[in-house]
């Protein structure tokens, strides 16, 4: 991969944010999705009780989320697991003193924030990105991570589409591609890799951890 950077981004990286952040204000206009139901961080709630687990077992206080979309996911909502309701928020649920959203394309959430995480979360976003600004992508996310990290990408092609008629996922690749890209880049934090892909038109999820 060219040598990009947060200081160098591609171009395409770029063009990709300028197409997001003008989504974040239209919407998607193929599917006819209104702006505020355009990338609103649901995502992240499927992966919940996993990014607890890590929670409780690292003794988490800090989270950032790494791409959160207009970060709804952590408005006042019932947070029901195994049918049970456990916590009026995900913030509540996870029992964490912070929880801070990041999103390049989403202008209240895109300044880059200072210091340290205990954990940083990453659902449906590296996807979305050009694949030859991945490694510097995933050494900030690692970068911000002083326990853990937490990452989900979609092996398939996405349904939305970009405002110039291409597919929202940049970066298709299969599940060990996104598992050796990880661990390319030796991160010193504890992390998990969940990446779903398409079996006989089916949705199934390979699940890898770090071995420290």
């Amino acid at each position: 991969m060219a040598a990009f950077s947060r200081d160098n981004p591609s171009p395409r990286y770029r063009e990709l944010t300028a197409l997001y952040a003008r989504m974040h204000i239209e919407g998607e206009a193929r599917l006819g999705i209104p702006p505020q139901e355009t990338f609103p961080g649901g995502s992240l709630l499927p992966h919940a009780a996993s990014i607890k687990r890590l929670i409780d077992q690292t003794g988490a206080r800090t989270v950032l989320d790494y791409g959160s979309g207009k970060g709804l996911q952590y408005r006042p909502q019932r947070i029901v697991v195994a049918g049970e309701h456990v916590a009026d928020s995900i913030a509540e649920y996870w029992d964490v003193d912070e929880v801070r959203c990041y999103d390049p394309g989403f202008t209240p959430h895109q300044t880059l924030p200072d210091g340290k995480f205990d954990g940083v979360v990453c659902t449906d976003v590296l996807e979305h990105c050009p694949e030859e600004d991945l490694s510097w992508i995933l050494d900030e996310i690692f970068g911000y991570a002083t326990k853990f990290a937490y990452l989900n990408v979609a092996c398939f092609p996405a349904r939305k589409t970009l405002p110039n008629g291409e597919n929202a996922h940049a970066t298709v690749r299969p599940a060990e591609w996104w598992r050796s890209l990880l661990i390319e880049r030796r991160p010193a934090v504890r992390w998990e890799l969940r990446a779903a892909q398409l079996l006989e038109g089916r949705i199934a999820e390979a699940a890898f951890v770090s071995q420290s």
